[in-house]
């Protein structure tokens, strides 16, 4: 059975980023800002939105896949405007996972985050501070680093 998590899920070439934080903290206005700049300079593809407030994440073959609730699927609450039909991918493989921090508390050398803990799988996970206008391009740069170690 898929485990519901409270996040925004992207997804650049196949790959996905849960965006984590509390209600308010800027999850859904990250996700879009980086589907608006992608692909560009950094990320070579599109970003499209995996799901919005609530995603679901399990294992498959040795890999983990997040996807929307059916009800929600294609569908971002946009603060201020409401809710917007967007491009989207039906699923991805989850890959990374970003927590957002409050404005200011980002540190500017972070030491490693332990893994976060989805569906039974640790996930590489680091913080962002989504204010930061510079937020969507570092989220990119964090998922190529990764995948050139893998």
């Amino acid at each position: 059975m898929p485990e519901l998590i409270h996040g925004t899920a992207i997804a650049i070439a196949g790959k996905a980023v849960l965006i984590r934080g509390p209600s308010g903290s800027g999850k859904s206005d990250l996700a879009l800002r980086c589907m608006a700049a992608a692909p560009g300079v950094i990320a070579s593809a599109p970003a499209l939105l995996v799901a919005d407030d609530q995603v679901l994440a399990w294992q498959n073959g040795g890999r983990l896949i997040v996807r929307a609730p059916d009800t929600i699927r294609g569908r971002m609450e946009v603060r201020g405007v409401g809710l917007v039909e967007v491009p989207f991918v039906a699923e991805a493989e989850l890959v990374l996972v970003v927590d957002l921090v409050p404005p200011g508390t980002l540190s500017r050398m972070p030491e490693p985050k332990p893994p976060a803990e989805i569906a039974g799988t640790s996930v590489p996970c680091v913080d962002l501070d989504a204010a930061e206008v510079s937020a969507p391009f570092k989220l990119f740069l964090l998922l190529r680093q990764l995948l050139a170690s893998i």
